[in-house]
């Protein structure tokens, strides 16, 4: 009898890159030359050369959450209790990662997620990043903490695709000046972040003192925007000072209600996507808002300690909104075994957090784009060897576990 479980494969287009190439490269390398990486191809384990060529504080602020660190814990422990059951005998000679995300084409369902302060990681910071990205066509989401003017990252990304982030200011003026540029340099679609009204506990910081946006580290896009800088009573130059207080003043307002979302929409004529979504009245809500997106999302564990695992979020807002609203995910993300879990759980595409940052600060940009090929390579094999030759194949049933 035949297993009526398995679909008839749809034709699948020749990829523009086989990503699992990428080993047979390195195996060649090691062949003809006895060279092998530079970096080595485990991301997991990464962060430990990373911190060898970070400082204390950088590295802190990076792999740093809030509180014990559960929530950390939780999104990692979320993806182990998720096993892969691969199926057989089925034609995956040739493969597509490629997918197109609330109208940009990717070539793989994976963004860069906005991240801020880059120039404490590596001195080129976003620019390196933007970079990579472009590279391999991947997007990435700039973030508003940058230590360099979204300008300056569209200039560095070229033709390559990005999304801006939203910190939404208390001051309009600066929110509307701030949607205006990011429109006029290319970013075509706007995620913005809700759950960083307010800085959560972050013990690793704390202890230290240290938090790079009072040495005006991060608070870049702040410091050029001319609505910004009109509400200073002195320029940036000669009291930078007060520009740090000026900022810290609006950087976030934690009385922002959903009523407020039609501000975003008069501002903003692209997509609209809300980062940080965990329940799934929150998702309604924000179908219901006319958003056209969410990001489920606890920020890595860096705001709420003892959240939910990402994950465990991310099938009951699938349920709730996943036909009418686009839905993506991240935190807890390490692998590309972990990028097909999110896939098949129903994300439409996953932001890659804390590994690409860890191989900035190992090794600049170069760093960046040995993280995005091992993690692309890894993905394409994954896809493979679990029976399936195209993203869109992927399904809750691929997964064993709660």
């Amino acid at each position: 009898m035949a297993d009526e479980s398995v679909p008839e494969p749809a034709a699948v287009p020749e990829p523009a890159v086989n990503y699992a190439n990428f080993s047979n490269d390195i195996y060649l390398n090691g062949l003809l030359t006895e060279q092998t990486p530079a970096l080595t191809t485990d991301l997991t384990a990464l962060p430990d050369t990373a911190r060898a060529r970070m400082s204390p504080a950088a590295y802190g602020y990076v792999a740093g959450g809030a509180g014990s660190g559960r929530t950390m814990s939780a999104n990692l422990e979320s993806f182990e209790r998720r096993r892969i059951v691969p199926r057989m005998l089925r034609d995956v000679g040739t493969r597509s990662l490629a997918r197109t995300v609330l109208g940009t084409p990717m070539p793989a369902p994976v963004l860069l997620a906005p991240i801020g302060v880059q120039s404490i990681i590596h001195p080129q910071g976003e620019l390196a990043v933007a970079r990579a990205a472009a590279e391999l066509g991947v997007p990435v989401v700039h973030s508003t903490a940058s230590s360099y003017a979204m300008e300056e990252v569209a200039e560095a990304a070229g033709d390559g695709p990005r999304w801006y982030q939203l910190y939404w200011p208390k001051d309009d003026d600066v929110c509307v000046s701030l949607l205006e540029r990011a429109a006029r340099a290319g970013y075509t679609t706007l995620v913005v972040t809700l759950d960083t009204w307010l800085l959560g506990w972050r013990p690793t910081d704390l202890d230290r003192a240290y938090l790079p946006f009072l040495q005006r580290i991060g608070i870049a896009n702040y410091l050029s925007d001319p609505a910004f800088r009109a509400g200073l009573a002195k320029p940036v130059e000669e009291a930078p000072l007060d520009a740090v207080v000026h900022w810290a003043g609006m950087f976030a307002d934690p009385t922002k209600t959903w009523q407020r979302l039609s501000f975003l929409r008069d501002h903003w004529s692209g997509p609209i996507v809300l980062k940080g979504i965990q329940h799934p009245d929150d998702a309604r809500r924000a179908r219901d808002s006319g958003m056209d997106g969410v990001v489920v999302s606890n920020h890595g564990g860096r705001q709420l300690d003892g959240a939910i695992g990402s994950l465990e979020a991310l099938a009951p807002v699938v349920e709730a909104v996943g036909d009418e609203t686009s839905v993506l995910f991240d935190s807890g993300v390490r692998t590309g075994s972990d990028v097909l879990k999110a896939l098949a759980l129903g994300a439409e595409a996953v932001l890659l957090g804390r590994p690409y940052v860890y191989g900035l600060g190992a090794g600049g940009q170069a760093g960046v784009s040995h993280v995005l090929r091992c993690l692309l390579a890894e993905l394409d094999l994954s896809l493979a060897l679990s029976g399936h030759r195209d993203v869109s194949e992927l399904a809750p049933e691929l997964l064993s576990g709660p």
